[in-house]
């Protein structure tokens, strides 16, 4: 038991990660050292079932206490790291102890990002990342209230059909010219914008929010078109950003997120990395990207376990993701953006179950399925093959998704 892993942030890839190194025989101590109170849970939820009230804390945890505590994990909690020596492989916590390591990770995921406008700080505006988060925006949903929700995205969305489906007068605002533009197709954004209207949200696309008004709590929105919107409460969801000052000041490299190889290991030999804090290389997608989701979380903290192991390990997966609004499962599988061509099976103009298959030279490269889990299913199948498809075929809804491949 002389050498240490302490992994760095209580999150998805520090839940995976913890047992993992067990499993793939580390003997020493393991040391997870958590910024929040609990352990690690899942945060998808926070915008759906756990904001609604309809799942508690321990039905959101990622794996109950009984399982660390036979892998022999130790937790230290309500505690950051505040530095890291690499040279003496100490790190420095808030509460002014330091802990020697043999090994580390870093599982430190993202942070909101916050925006600098007027008004920001009244009573009544919330952004949604944490169960803190949760529990402050709670007691503000009520039935008849009027709510806000500053960004078109899928956490926005997300918390819109929660705060819809409890009674609230639900806008949202989108900066861009369609909701979900920066990660979907126009078919997507028009889906979308159809389901949420009809469930009696109101959607307003190419408004810029220029703060918040109000006597000590948050009375109305206010838009750079002059236009105004009443508010009760206001949530503001405009994506997030990697956190990486304690990689960067530890003298890792870092390039839009912390950078690691498919070991999930960081430019020093003995700290790795995983989850939405990482940025590696998709030899599936042929590019470097960042990826915020629980599968990518899940998948490279595995790695890291068994890199740190010393298996013979790289990490090489579809990206998949997905988004619960109403009795809506959205199901995504690839990375769409340089697509040249869509494909639709189904009618995303009239009913709730469609795909949309994103190709590029012919091949799938991503999918879009809503309420359609066999498309998703086939598509994580298709796109590593690189293979191009029948385009008539993949549209015609008759077809079996079975005799696609």
């Amino acid at each position: 038991m002389s050498e240490t892993f302490i992994i760095v942030g209580a999150s998805h890839a520090a839940a995976m990660l913890a047992p993992s190194l067990r499993q793939q025989g580390w003997q020493g101590r393991i040391v997870v050292v958590g910024a929040e109170a609990s352990i690690p849970y899942h945060r998808p939820p926070l915008s759906k079932d756990y904001l609604a009230g309809a799942k508690t804390l321990d039905e959101i945890l990622i794996r109950p206490a009984t399982v660390y505590e036979k892998a022999e994990v130790e937790f230290i909690l309500d505690t950051t790291v505040d530095a890291i020596d690499r040279s003496g492989k100490t790190v420095r916590l808030s509460n002014d102890d330091t802990l020697p390591y043999s090994k580390l990770a870093l599982t430190v995921g993202s942070k909101v990002r916050r925006v600098n406008l007027p008004g920001a700080d009244l009573d009544g505006v919330f952004y949604l990342r944490d169960l803190n988060d949760v529990a402050r925006i709670q007691p503000y949903i009520e039935a008849g209230a009027k709510a806000v929700i500053v960004g078109g995205g899928y956490i926005g969305l997300e918390t819109a059909a929660v705060l819809n489906k409890k009674g609230m007068q639900v806008t949202v605002l989108e900066m861009m010219e369609r909701v979900l533009q920066r990660v979907t197709a126009p078919v997507m954004s028009e889906f979308f914008t159809r389901i949420h209207t009809e469930q009696g949200v109101t959607i307003r696309c190419g408004v810029g929010v220029t703060g918040c008004k109000g006597n000590g709590k948050v009375a109305k929105v206010q838009c750079r078109d002059g236009s105004e919107f009443p508010a009760d409460l206001v949530i503001i969801g405009v994506g997030i950003m990697p956190n990486t000052a304690l990689a960067e000041a530890a003298g890792l490299k870092i390039d839009n997120g912390i950078v690691v190889d498919a070991r999930a290991q960081t430019t020093d030999p003995d700290i790795y990395a995983a989850g939405d804090c990482t940025y590696h290389y998709n030899p599936i997608h042929n590019r470097w990207v960042r990826l915020e989701s629980v599968q990518n979380a899940t998948d490279q903290a595995r790695v890291a376990a068994g890199a740190a192991c010393g298996k013979e390990v790289s990490y090489n997966a579809v990206p998949w993701f997905w988004s619960d609004q109403y009795d809506l499962m959205l199901q995504i599988a690839g990375l769409s953006q340089g697509y040249d061509e869509i494909i639709t099976r189904g009618d995303p103009g009239e009913s709730r179950s469609f795909a949309a298959f994103y190709l590029r030279e012919g091949k799938v490269i991503a999918v879009d399925a809503v309420n359609k889990p066999q498309e998703f299913m086939f598509s994580k199948k298709l796109i590593p093959l690189h293979k191009p498809v029948d385009k008539t075929r993949l549209a015609d809804a008759a077809v079996p998704v079975k005799d696609l491949l």
